[in-house]
């Protein structure tokens, strides 16, 4: 089992593992998120779903220490954090593939999963030893707990399919992610065949119980991929809603303003 809790852990356990108490982003006289609250639970899959402009990149961009809020308060595991950059949220435990991916299609595929953390046989500053053998080791055992097939580790990502490359941006998240993964529409260049790839990865990475946030306009695969849909409207986090409980037709009327989502905020605990 990787660095998440089992099922009987996660069945005890009521801290979220990431909470988000009144965080604001606004750009001078431009509100981009105000008074945001959501929280996720451990194991959980959430999906955050709104229009273009609705806060989303915002929120994404403060959770991962891409940006600073005005205000509010970020708890991870019940602890509260800071972010001054990406690198202090990914050392906190939080991986993000976003839809760039961040990789170097020159590189082959240990090289992508190790960039920025390569393992080292002689650490001399920029004239150490790398230790090849170790990161295509562990590269394998990311790929394969992950159940992404790369046929040939030594191939470069420039000659591989959108797919390939997704996945192995993915694999290389769940290797090295602690506490949480955010995944930013990531099938939205792919096609049917490598969606659905991509889709049972994170059905994979759900059974390990791995607490994921995946940001989509596909509510088709929000509706097969996650427990809870946070709905963004106008740079707030108008409501929550449990997969269950809800269906595409009124997450779409929420995020147009056809349904108010005070109608729910009784009903659900979690609701803003």
């Amino acid at each position: 089992m990787r660095p998440f809790e089992t099922e009987e852990t996660r069945m005890t356990l009521k801290q979220p593992v990431l909470q988000i108490s009144g965080i604001t982003k606004h750009y001078g006289g431009v509100k981009a998120l105000t008074d945001a609250h959501f929280s996720l639970q451990p194991g959980e899959h959430a999906a955050i779903v709104g229009d273009n402009g609705a806060g989303k990149s915002t929120f994404v961009r403060l959770i991962t220490g891409v940006e600073q809020p005005n205000q509010g308060e970020i708890l991870l595991d019940g602890h509260k954090v800071s972010f001054r950059s990406p690198l202090d949220a990914r050392d906190q435990g939080i991986e993000t593939v976003y839809q760039t991916l961040a990789l170097a299609e020159d590189l082959d595929v240990p090289a992508n999963i190790f960039l920025g953390r390569e393992l080292t046989r002689l650490n001399l500053g920029p004239l150490s030893i790398l230790n090849h053998k170790a990161m295509r080791e562990q590269s394998t055992q990311m790929l394969s707990t992950t159940g992404v097939k790369i046929q040939d580790m030594s191939e470069s990502l420039r000659g591989m399919s959108g797919g390939q490359r997704q996945c192995v941006a993915i694999a290389r998240a769940a290797g090295f992610a602690k506490k949480l993964i955010i995944l930013d529409e990531p099938t939205a260049a792919l096609g049917v065949a490598e969606t659905a790839r991509v889709e049972q990865i994170i059905k994979g990475l759900k059974t390990q119980g791995v607490p994921l946030i995946i940001i989509s306009h596909n509510l088709r695969q929000v509706f097969d991929l996650v427990d809870r849909i946070w709905v963004f409207r106008q740079g707030r986090i108008i409501c929550s809603r449990p997969t269950k409980d809800t269906n595409p037709e009124e997450i779409v009327g929420l995020i147009t303003g056809a349904i108010d989502p005070a109608r729910f905020r009784e009903e659900e605990a979690l609701a803003c």
